[in-house]
């Protein structure tokens, strides 16, 4: 049987088999439009890639194809609570009397007419996003065997990628989370017992002065009393897994950690003396509100994934967690916001999978070392 493949399906297969096996765009699914497809990176500085198959025959036809283009786009920036938006806007099938000049009116949108590969490949706005474009792409026209070729090639990324995100969100044991409950409890007992150990390892300006920095460590495993440690160790036991999973148990980790202890150091810097003379300030929130951070960073890199995750379940947690440190006397807030910070720092430098940019992991290296550097010194000048 002869197969024949028309013009405008070769041209389509082909920018389909580039965006997606050399640009790492992947589609997306939106109810109610036909004859068009969507692809989507958001690591991108063109986040959305948009080919169009309907006619277009008048200006008037193409002016109302565009606000639709700025109404899908707004949908998803709300969606993936982006900050920048842009869409490339490829046409292939209007009236070559239709003037498209007039959609640079249409901020972050690229609207381009395509009749032929070649077009696509010479275009400056194409070639200034993606260099490699030229060299890339296909030029001859395809048999059937090649069209199938193509078709196979995106079905073994697709499924590449899927497993990636299959990897990433799969269920694992969260070892490290259990084993910081446990140190937790264990040193609650060891309070309990040994009453002095508290006042020992808190965290109080005064201490910090006197050059016990270890403080800044220790007090994240220190507790109040039982409901304080019960609350804490609830929050972890129900934020940590997902963190853990998310990010491996030695990421978890150096989380953890380094969010504790840079809550540690925000609250000494604004501690009160009254505070300070009384008790200092002690127990793993700081720690808790950086794996919040953390979620909050990751959801962000897989908001095309995760769609309203941030947005519905995880910045309404952070929000009323901090509410409540304002509110509710005897929460050190400070502290919170101190271990939110580390959480959001820390998650920048170590990256998140393939999706970690080596200027996130640097940038946010240094502000983490200067924020540290930064509030050990107003402790000391106190």
């Amino acid at each position: 049987m002869n197969i024949k493949i028309n013009k405008k399906d070769d041209i389509i297969m082909k920018i389909l088999h580039y965006f997606i096996t050399e640009e790492d765009y992947k589609p997306v699914i939106i109810n109610g439009l036909d004859n068009e497809i969507w692809l989507e990176n958001m690591e991108k500085d063109l986040q959305l890639i948009r080919l169009n198959t309907n006619y277009i025959h008048n200006s008037e036809q193409l002016k109302n194809d565009m606000y639709k283009v700025k109404t899908v786009m707004r949908s998803i920036k709300k969606t993936t609570l982006s900050l920048r938006m842009n869409v490339l806007n490829l046409l292939l099938d209007i009236n070559e009397d239709v003037d498209i000049s007039n959609t640079k009116d249409f901020k972050h949108v690229e609207t381009i007419k395509i009749d032929n590969v070649g077009d696509f490949k010479k275009n400056k706005v194409v070639s200034s996003f993606f260099p490699n474009v030229k060299k890339n792409i296909l030029n001859d026209k395809m048999d059937p065997i090649d069209f199938f070729k193509l078709t196979d090639d995106m079905n073994k990324k697709t499924i590449k990628n899927e497993k990636k995100l299959a990897k990433i969100f799969s269920q694992k044991k969260p070892i490290i989370t259990y084993l910081f409950i446990v140190l937790n409890v264990m040193m609650y007992l060891f309070s309990f017992v040994f009453p002095k150990l508290t006042g020992m390892f808190c965290n109080t300006y005064f201490g910090i002065q006197a050059g016990q920095f270890y403080r800044v460590f220790t007090s994240m495993f220190f507790h109040g009393n039982l409901i304080h440690l019960l609350c804490n160790m609830y929050a972890l036991y129900m934020i940590g897994p997902q963190v853990e999973r998310y990010y491996g148990k030695r990421r978890f980790a150096f989380i953890y950690l380094v969010s504790g202890m840079l809550g540690s150091i925000f609250s000494c810097a604004f501690m009160s003396e009254t505070t300070a003379m009384y008790g200092g300030s002690i127990g793993a929130s700081g720690a808790i509100f950086g794996l919040l951070g953390s979620i909050s960073y990751f959801s962000y890199y897989y908001r095309a994934t995760l769609q309203d995750t941030l947005r519905n379940n995880v910045s309404p947690v952070i929000i009323a967690n901090l509410l409540l440190s304002i509110l509710v006397p005897g929460i050190d807030f400070f502290g919170h916001i101190g271990g939110l910070i580390g959480g959001l720092l820390t998650s920048m430098v170590i990256g998140i999978g393939d999706k970690g940019r080596k200027s996130d992991q640097i940038n946010g290296g240094i502000v983490l070392v200067l924020m540290f550097v930064f509030m050990i010194y107003m402790t000391l000048g106190r």
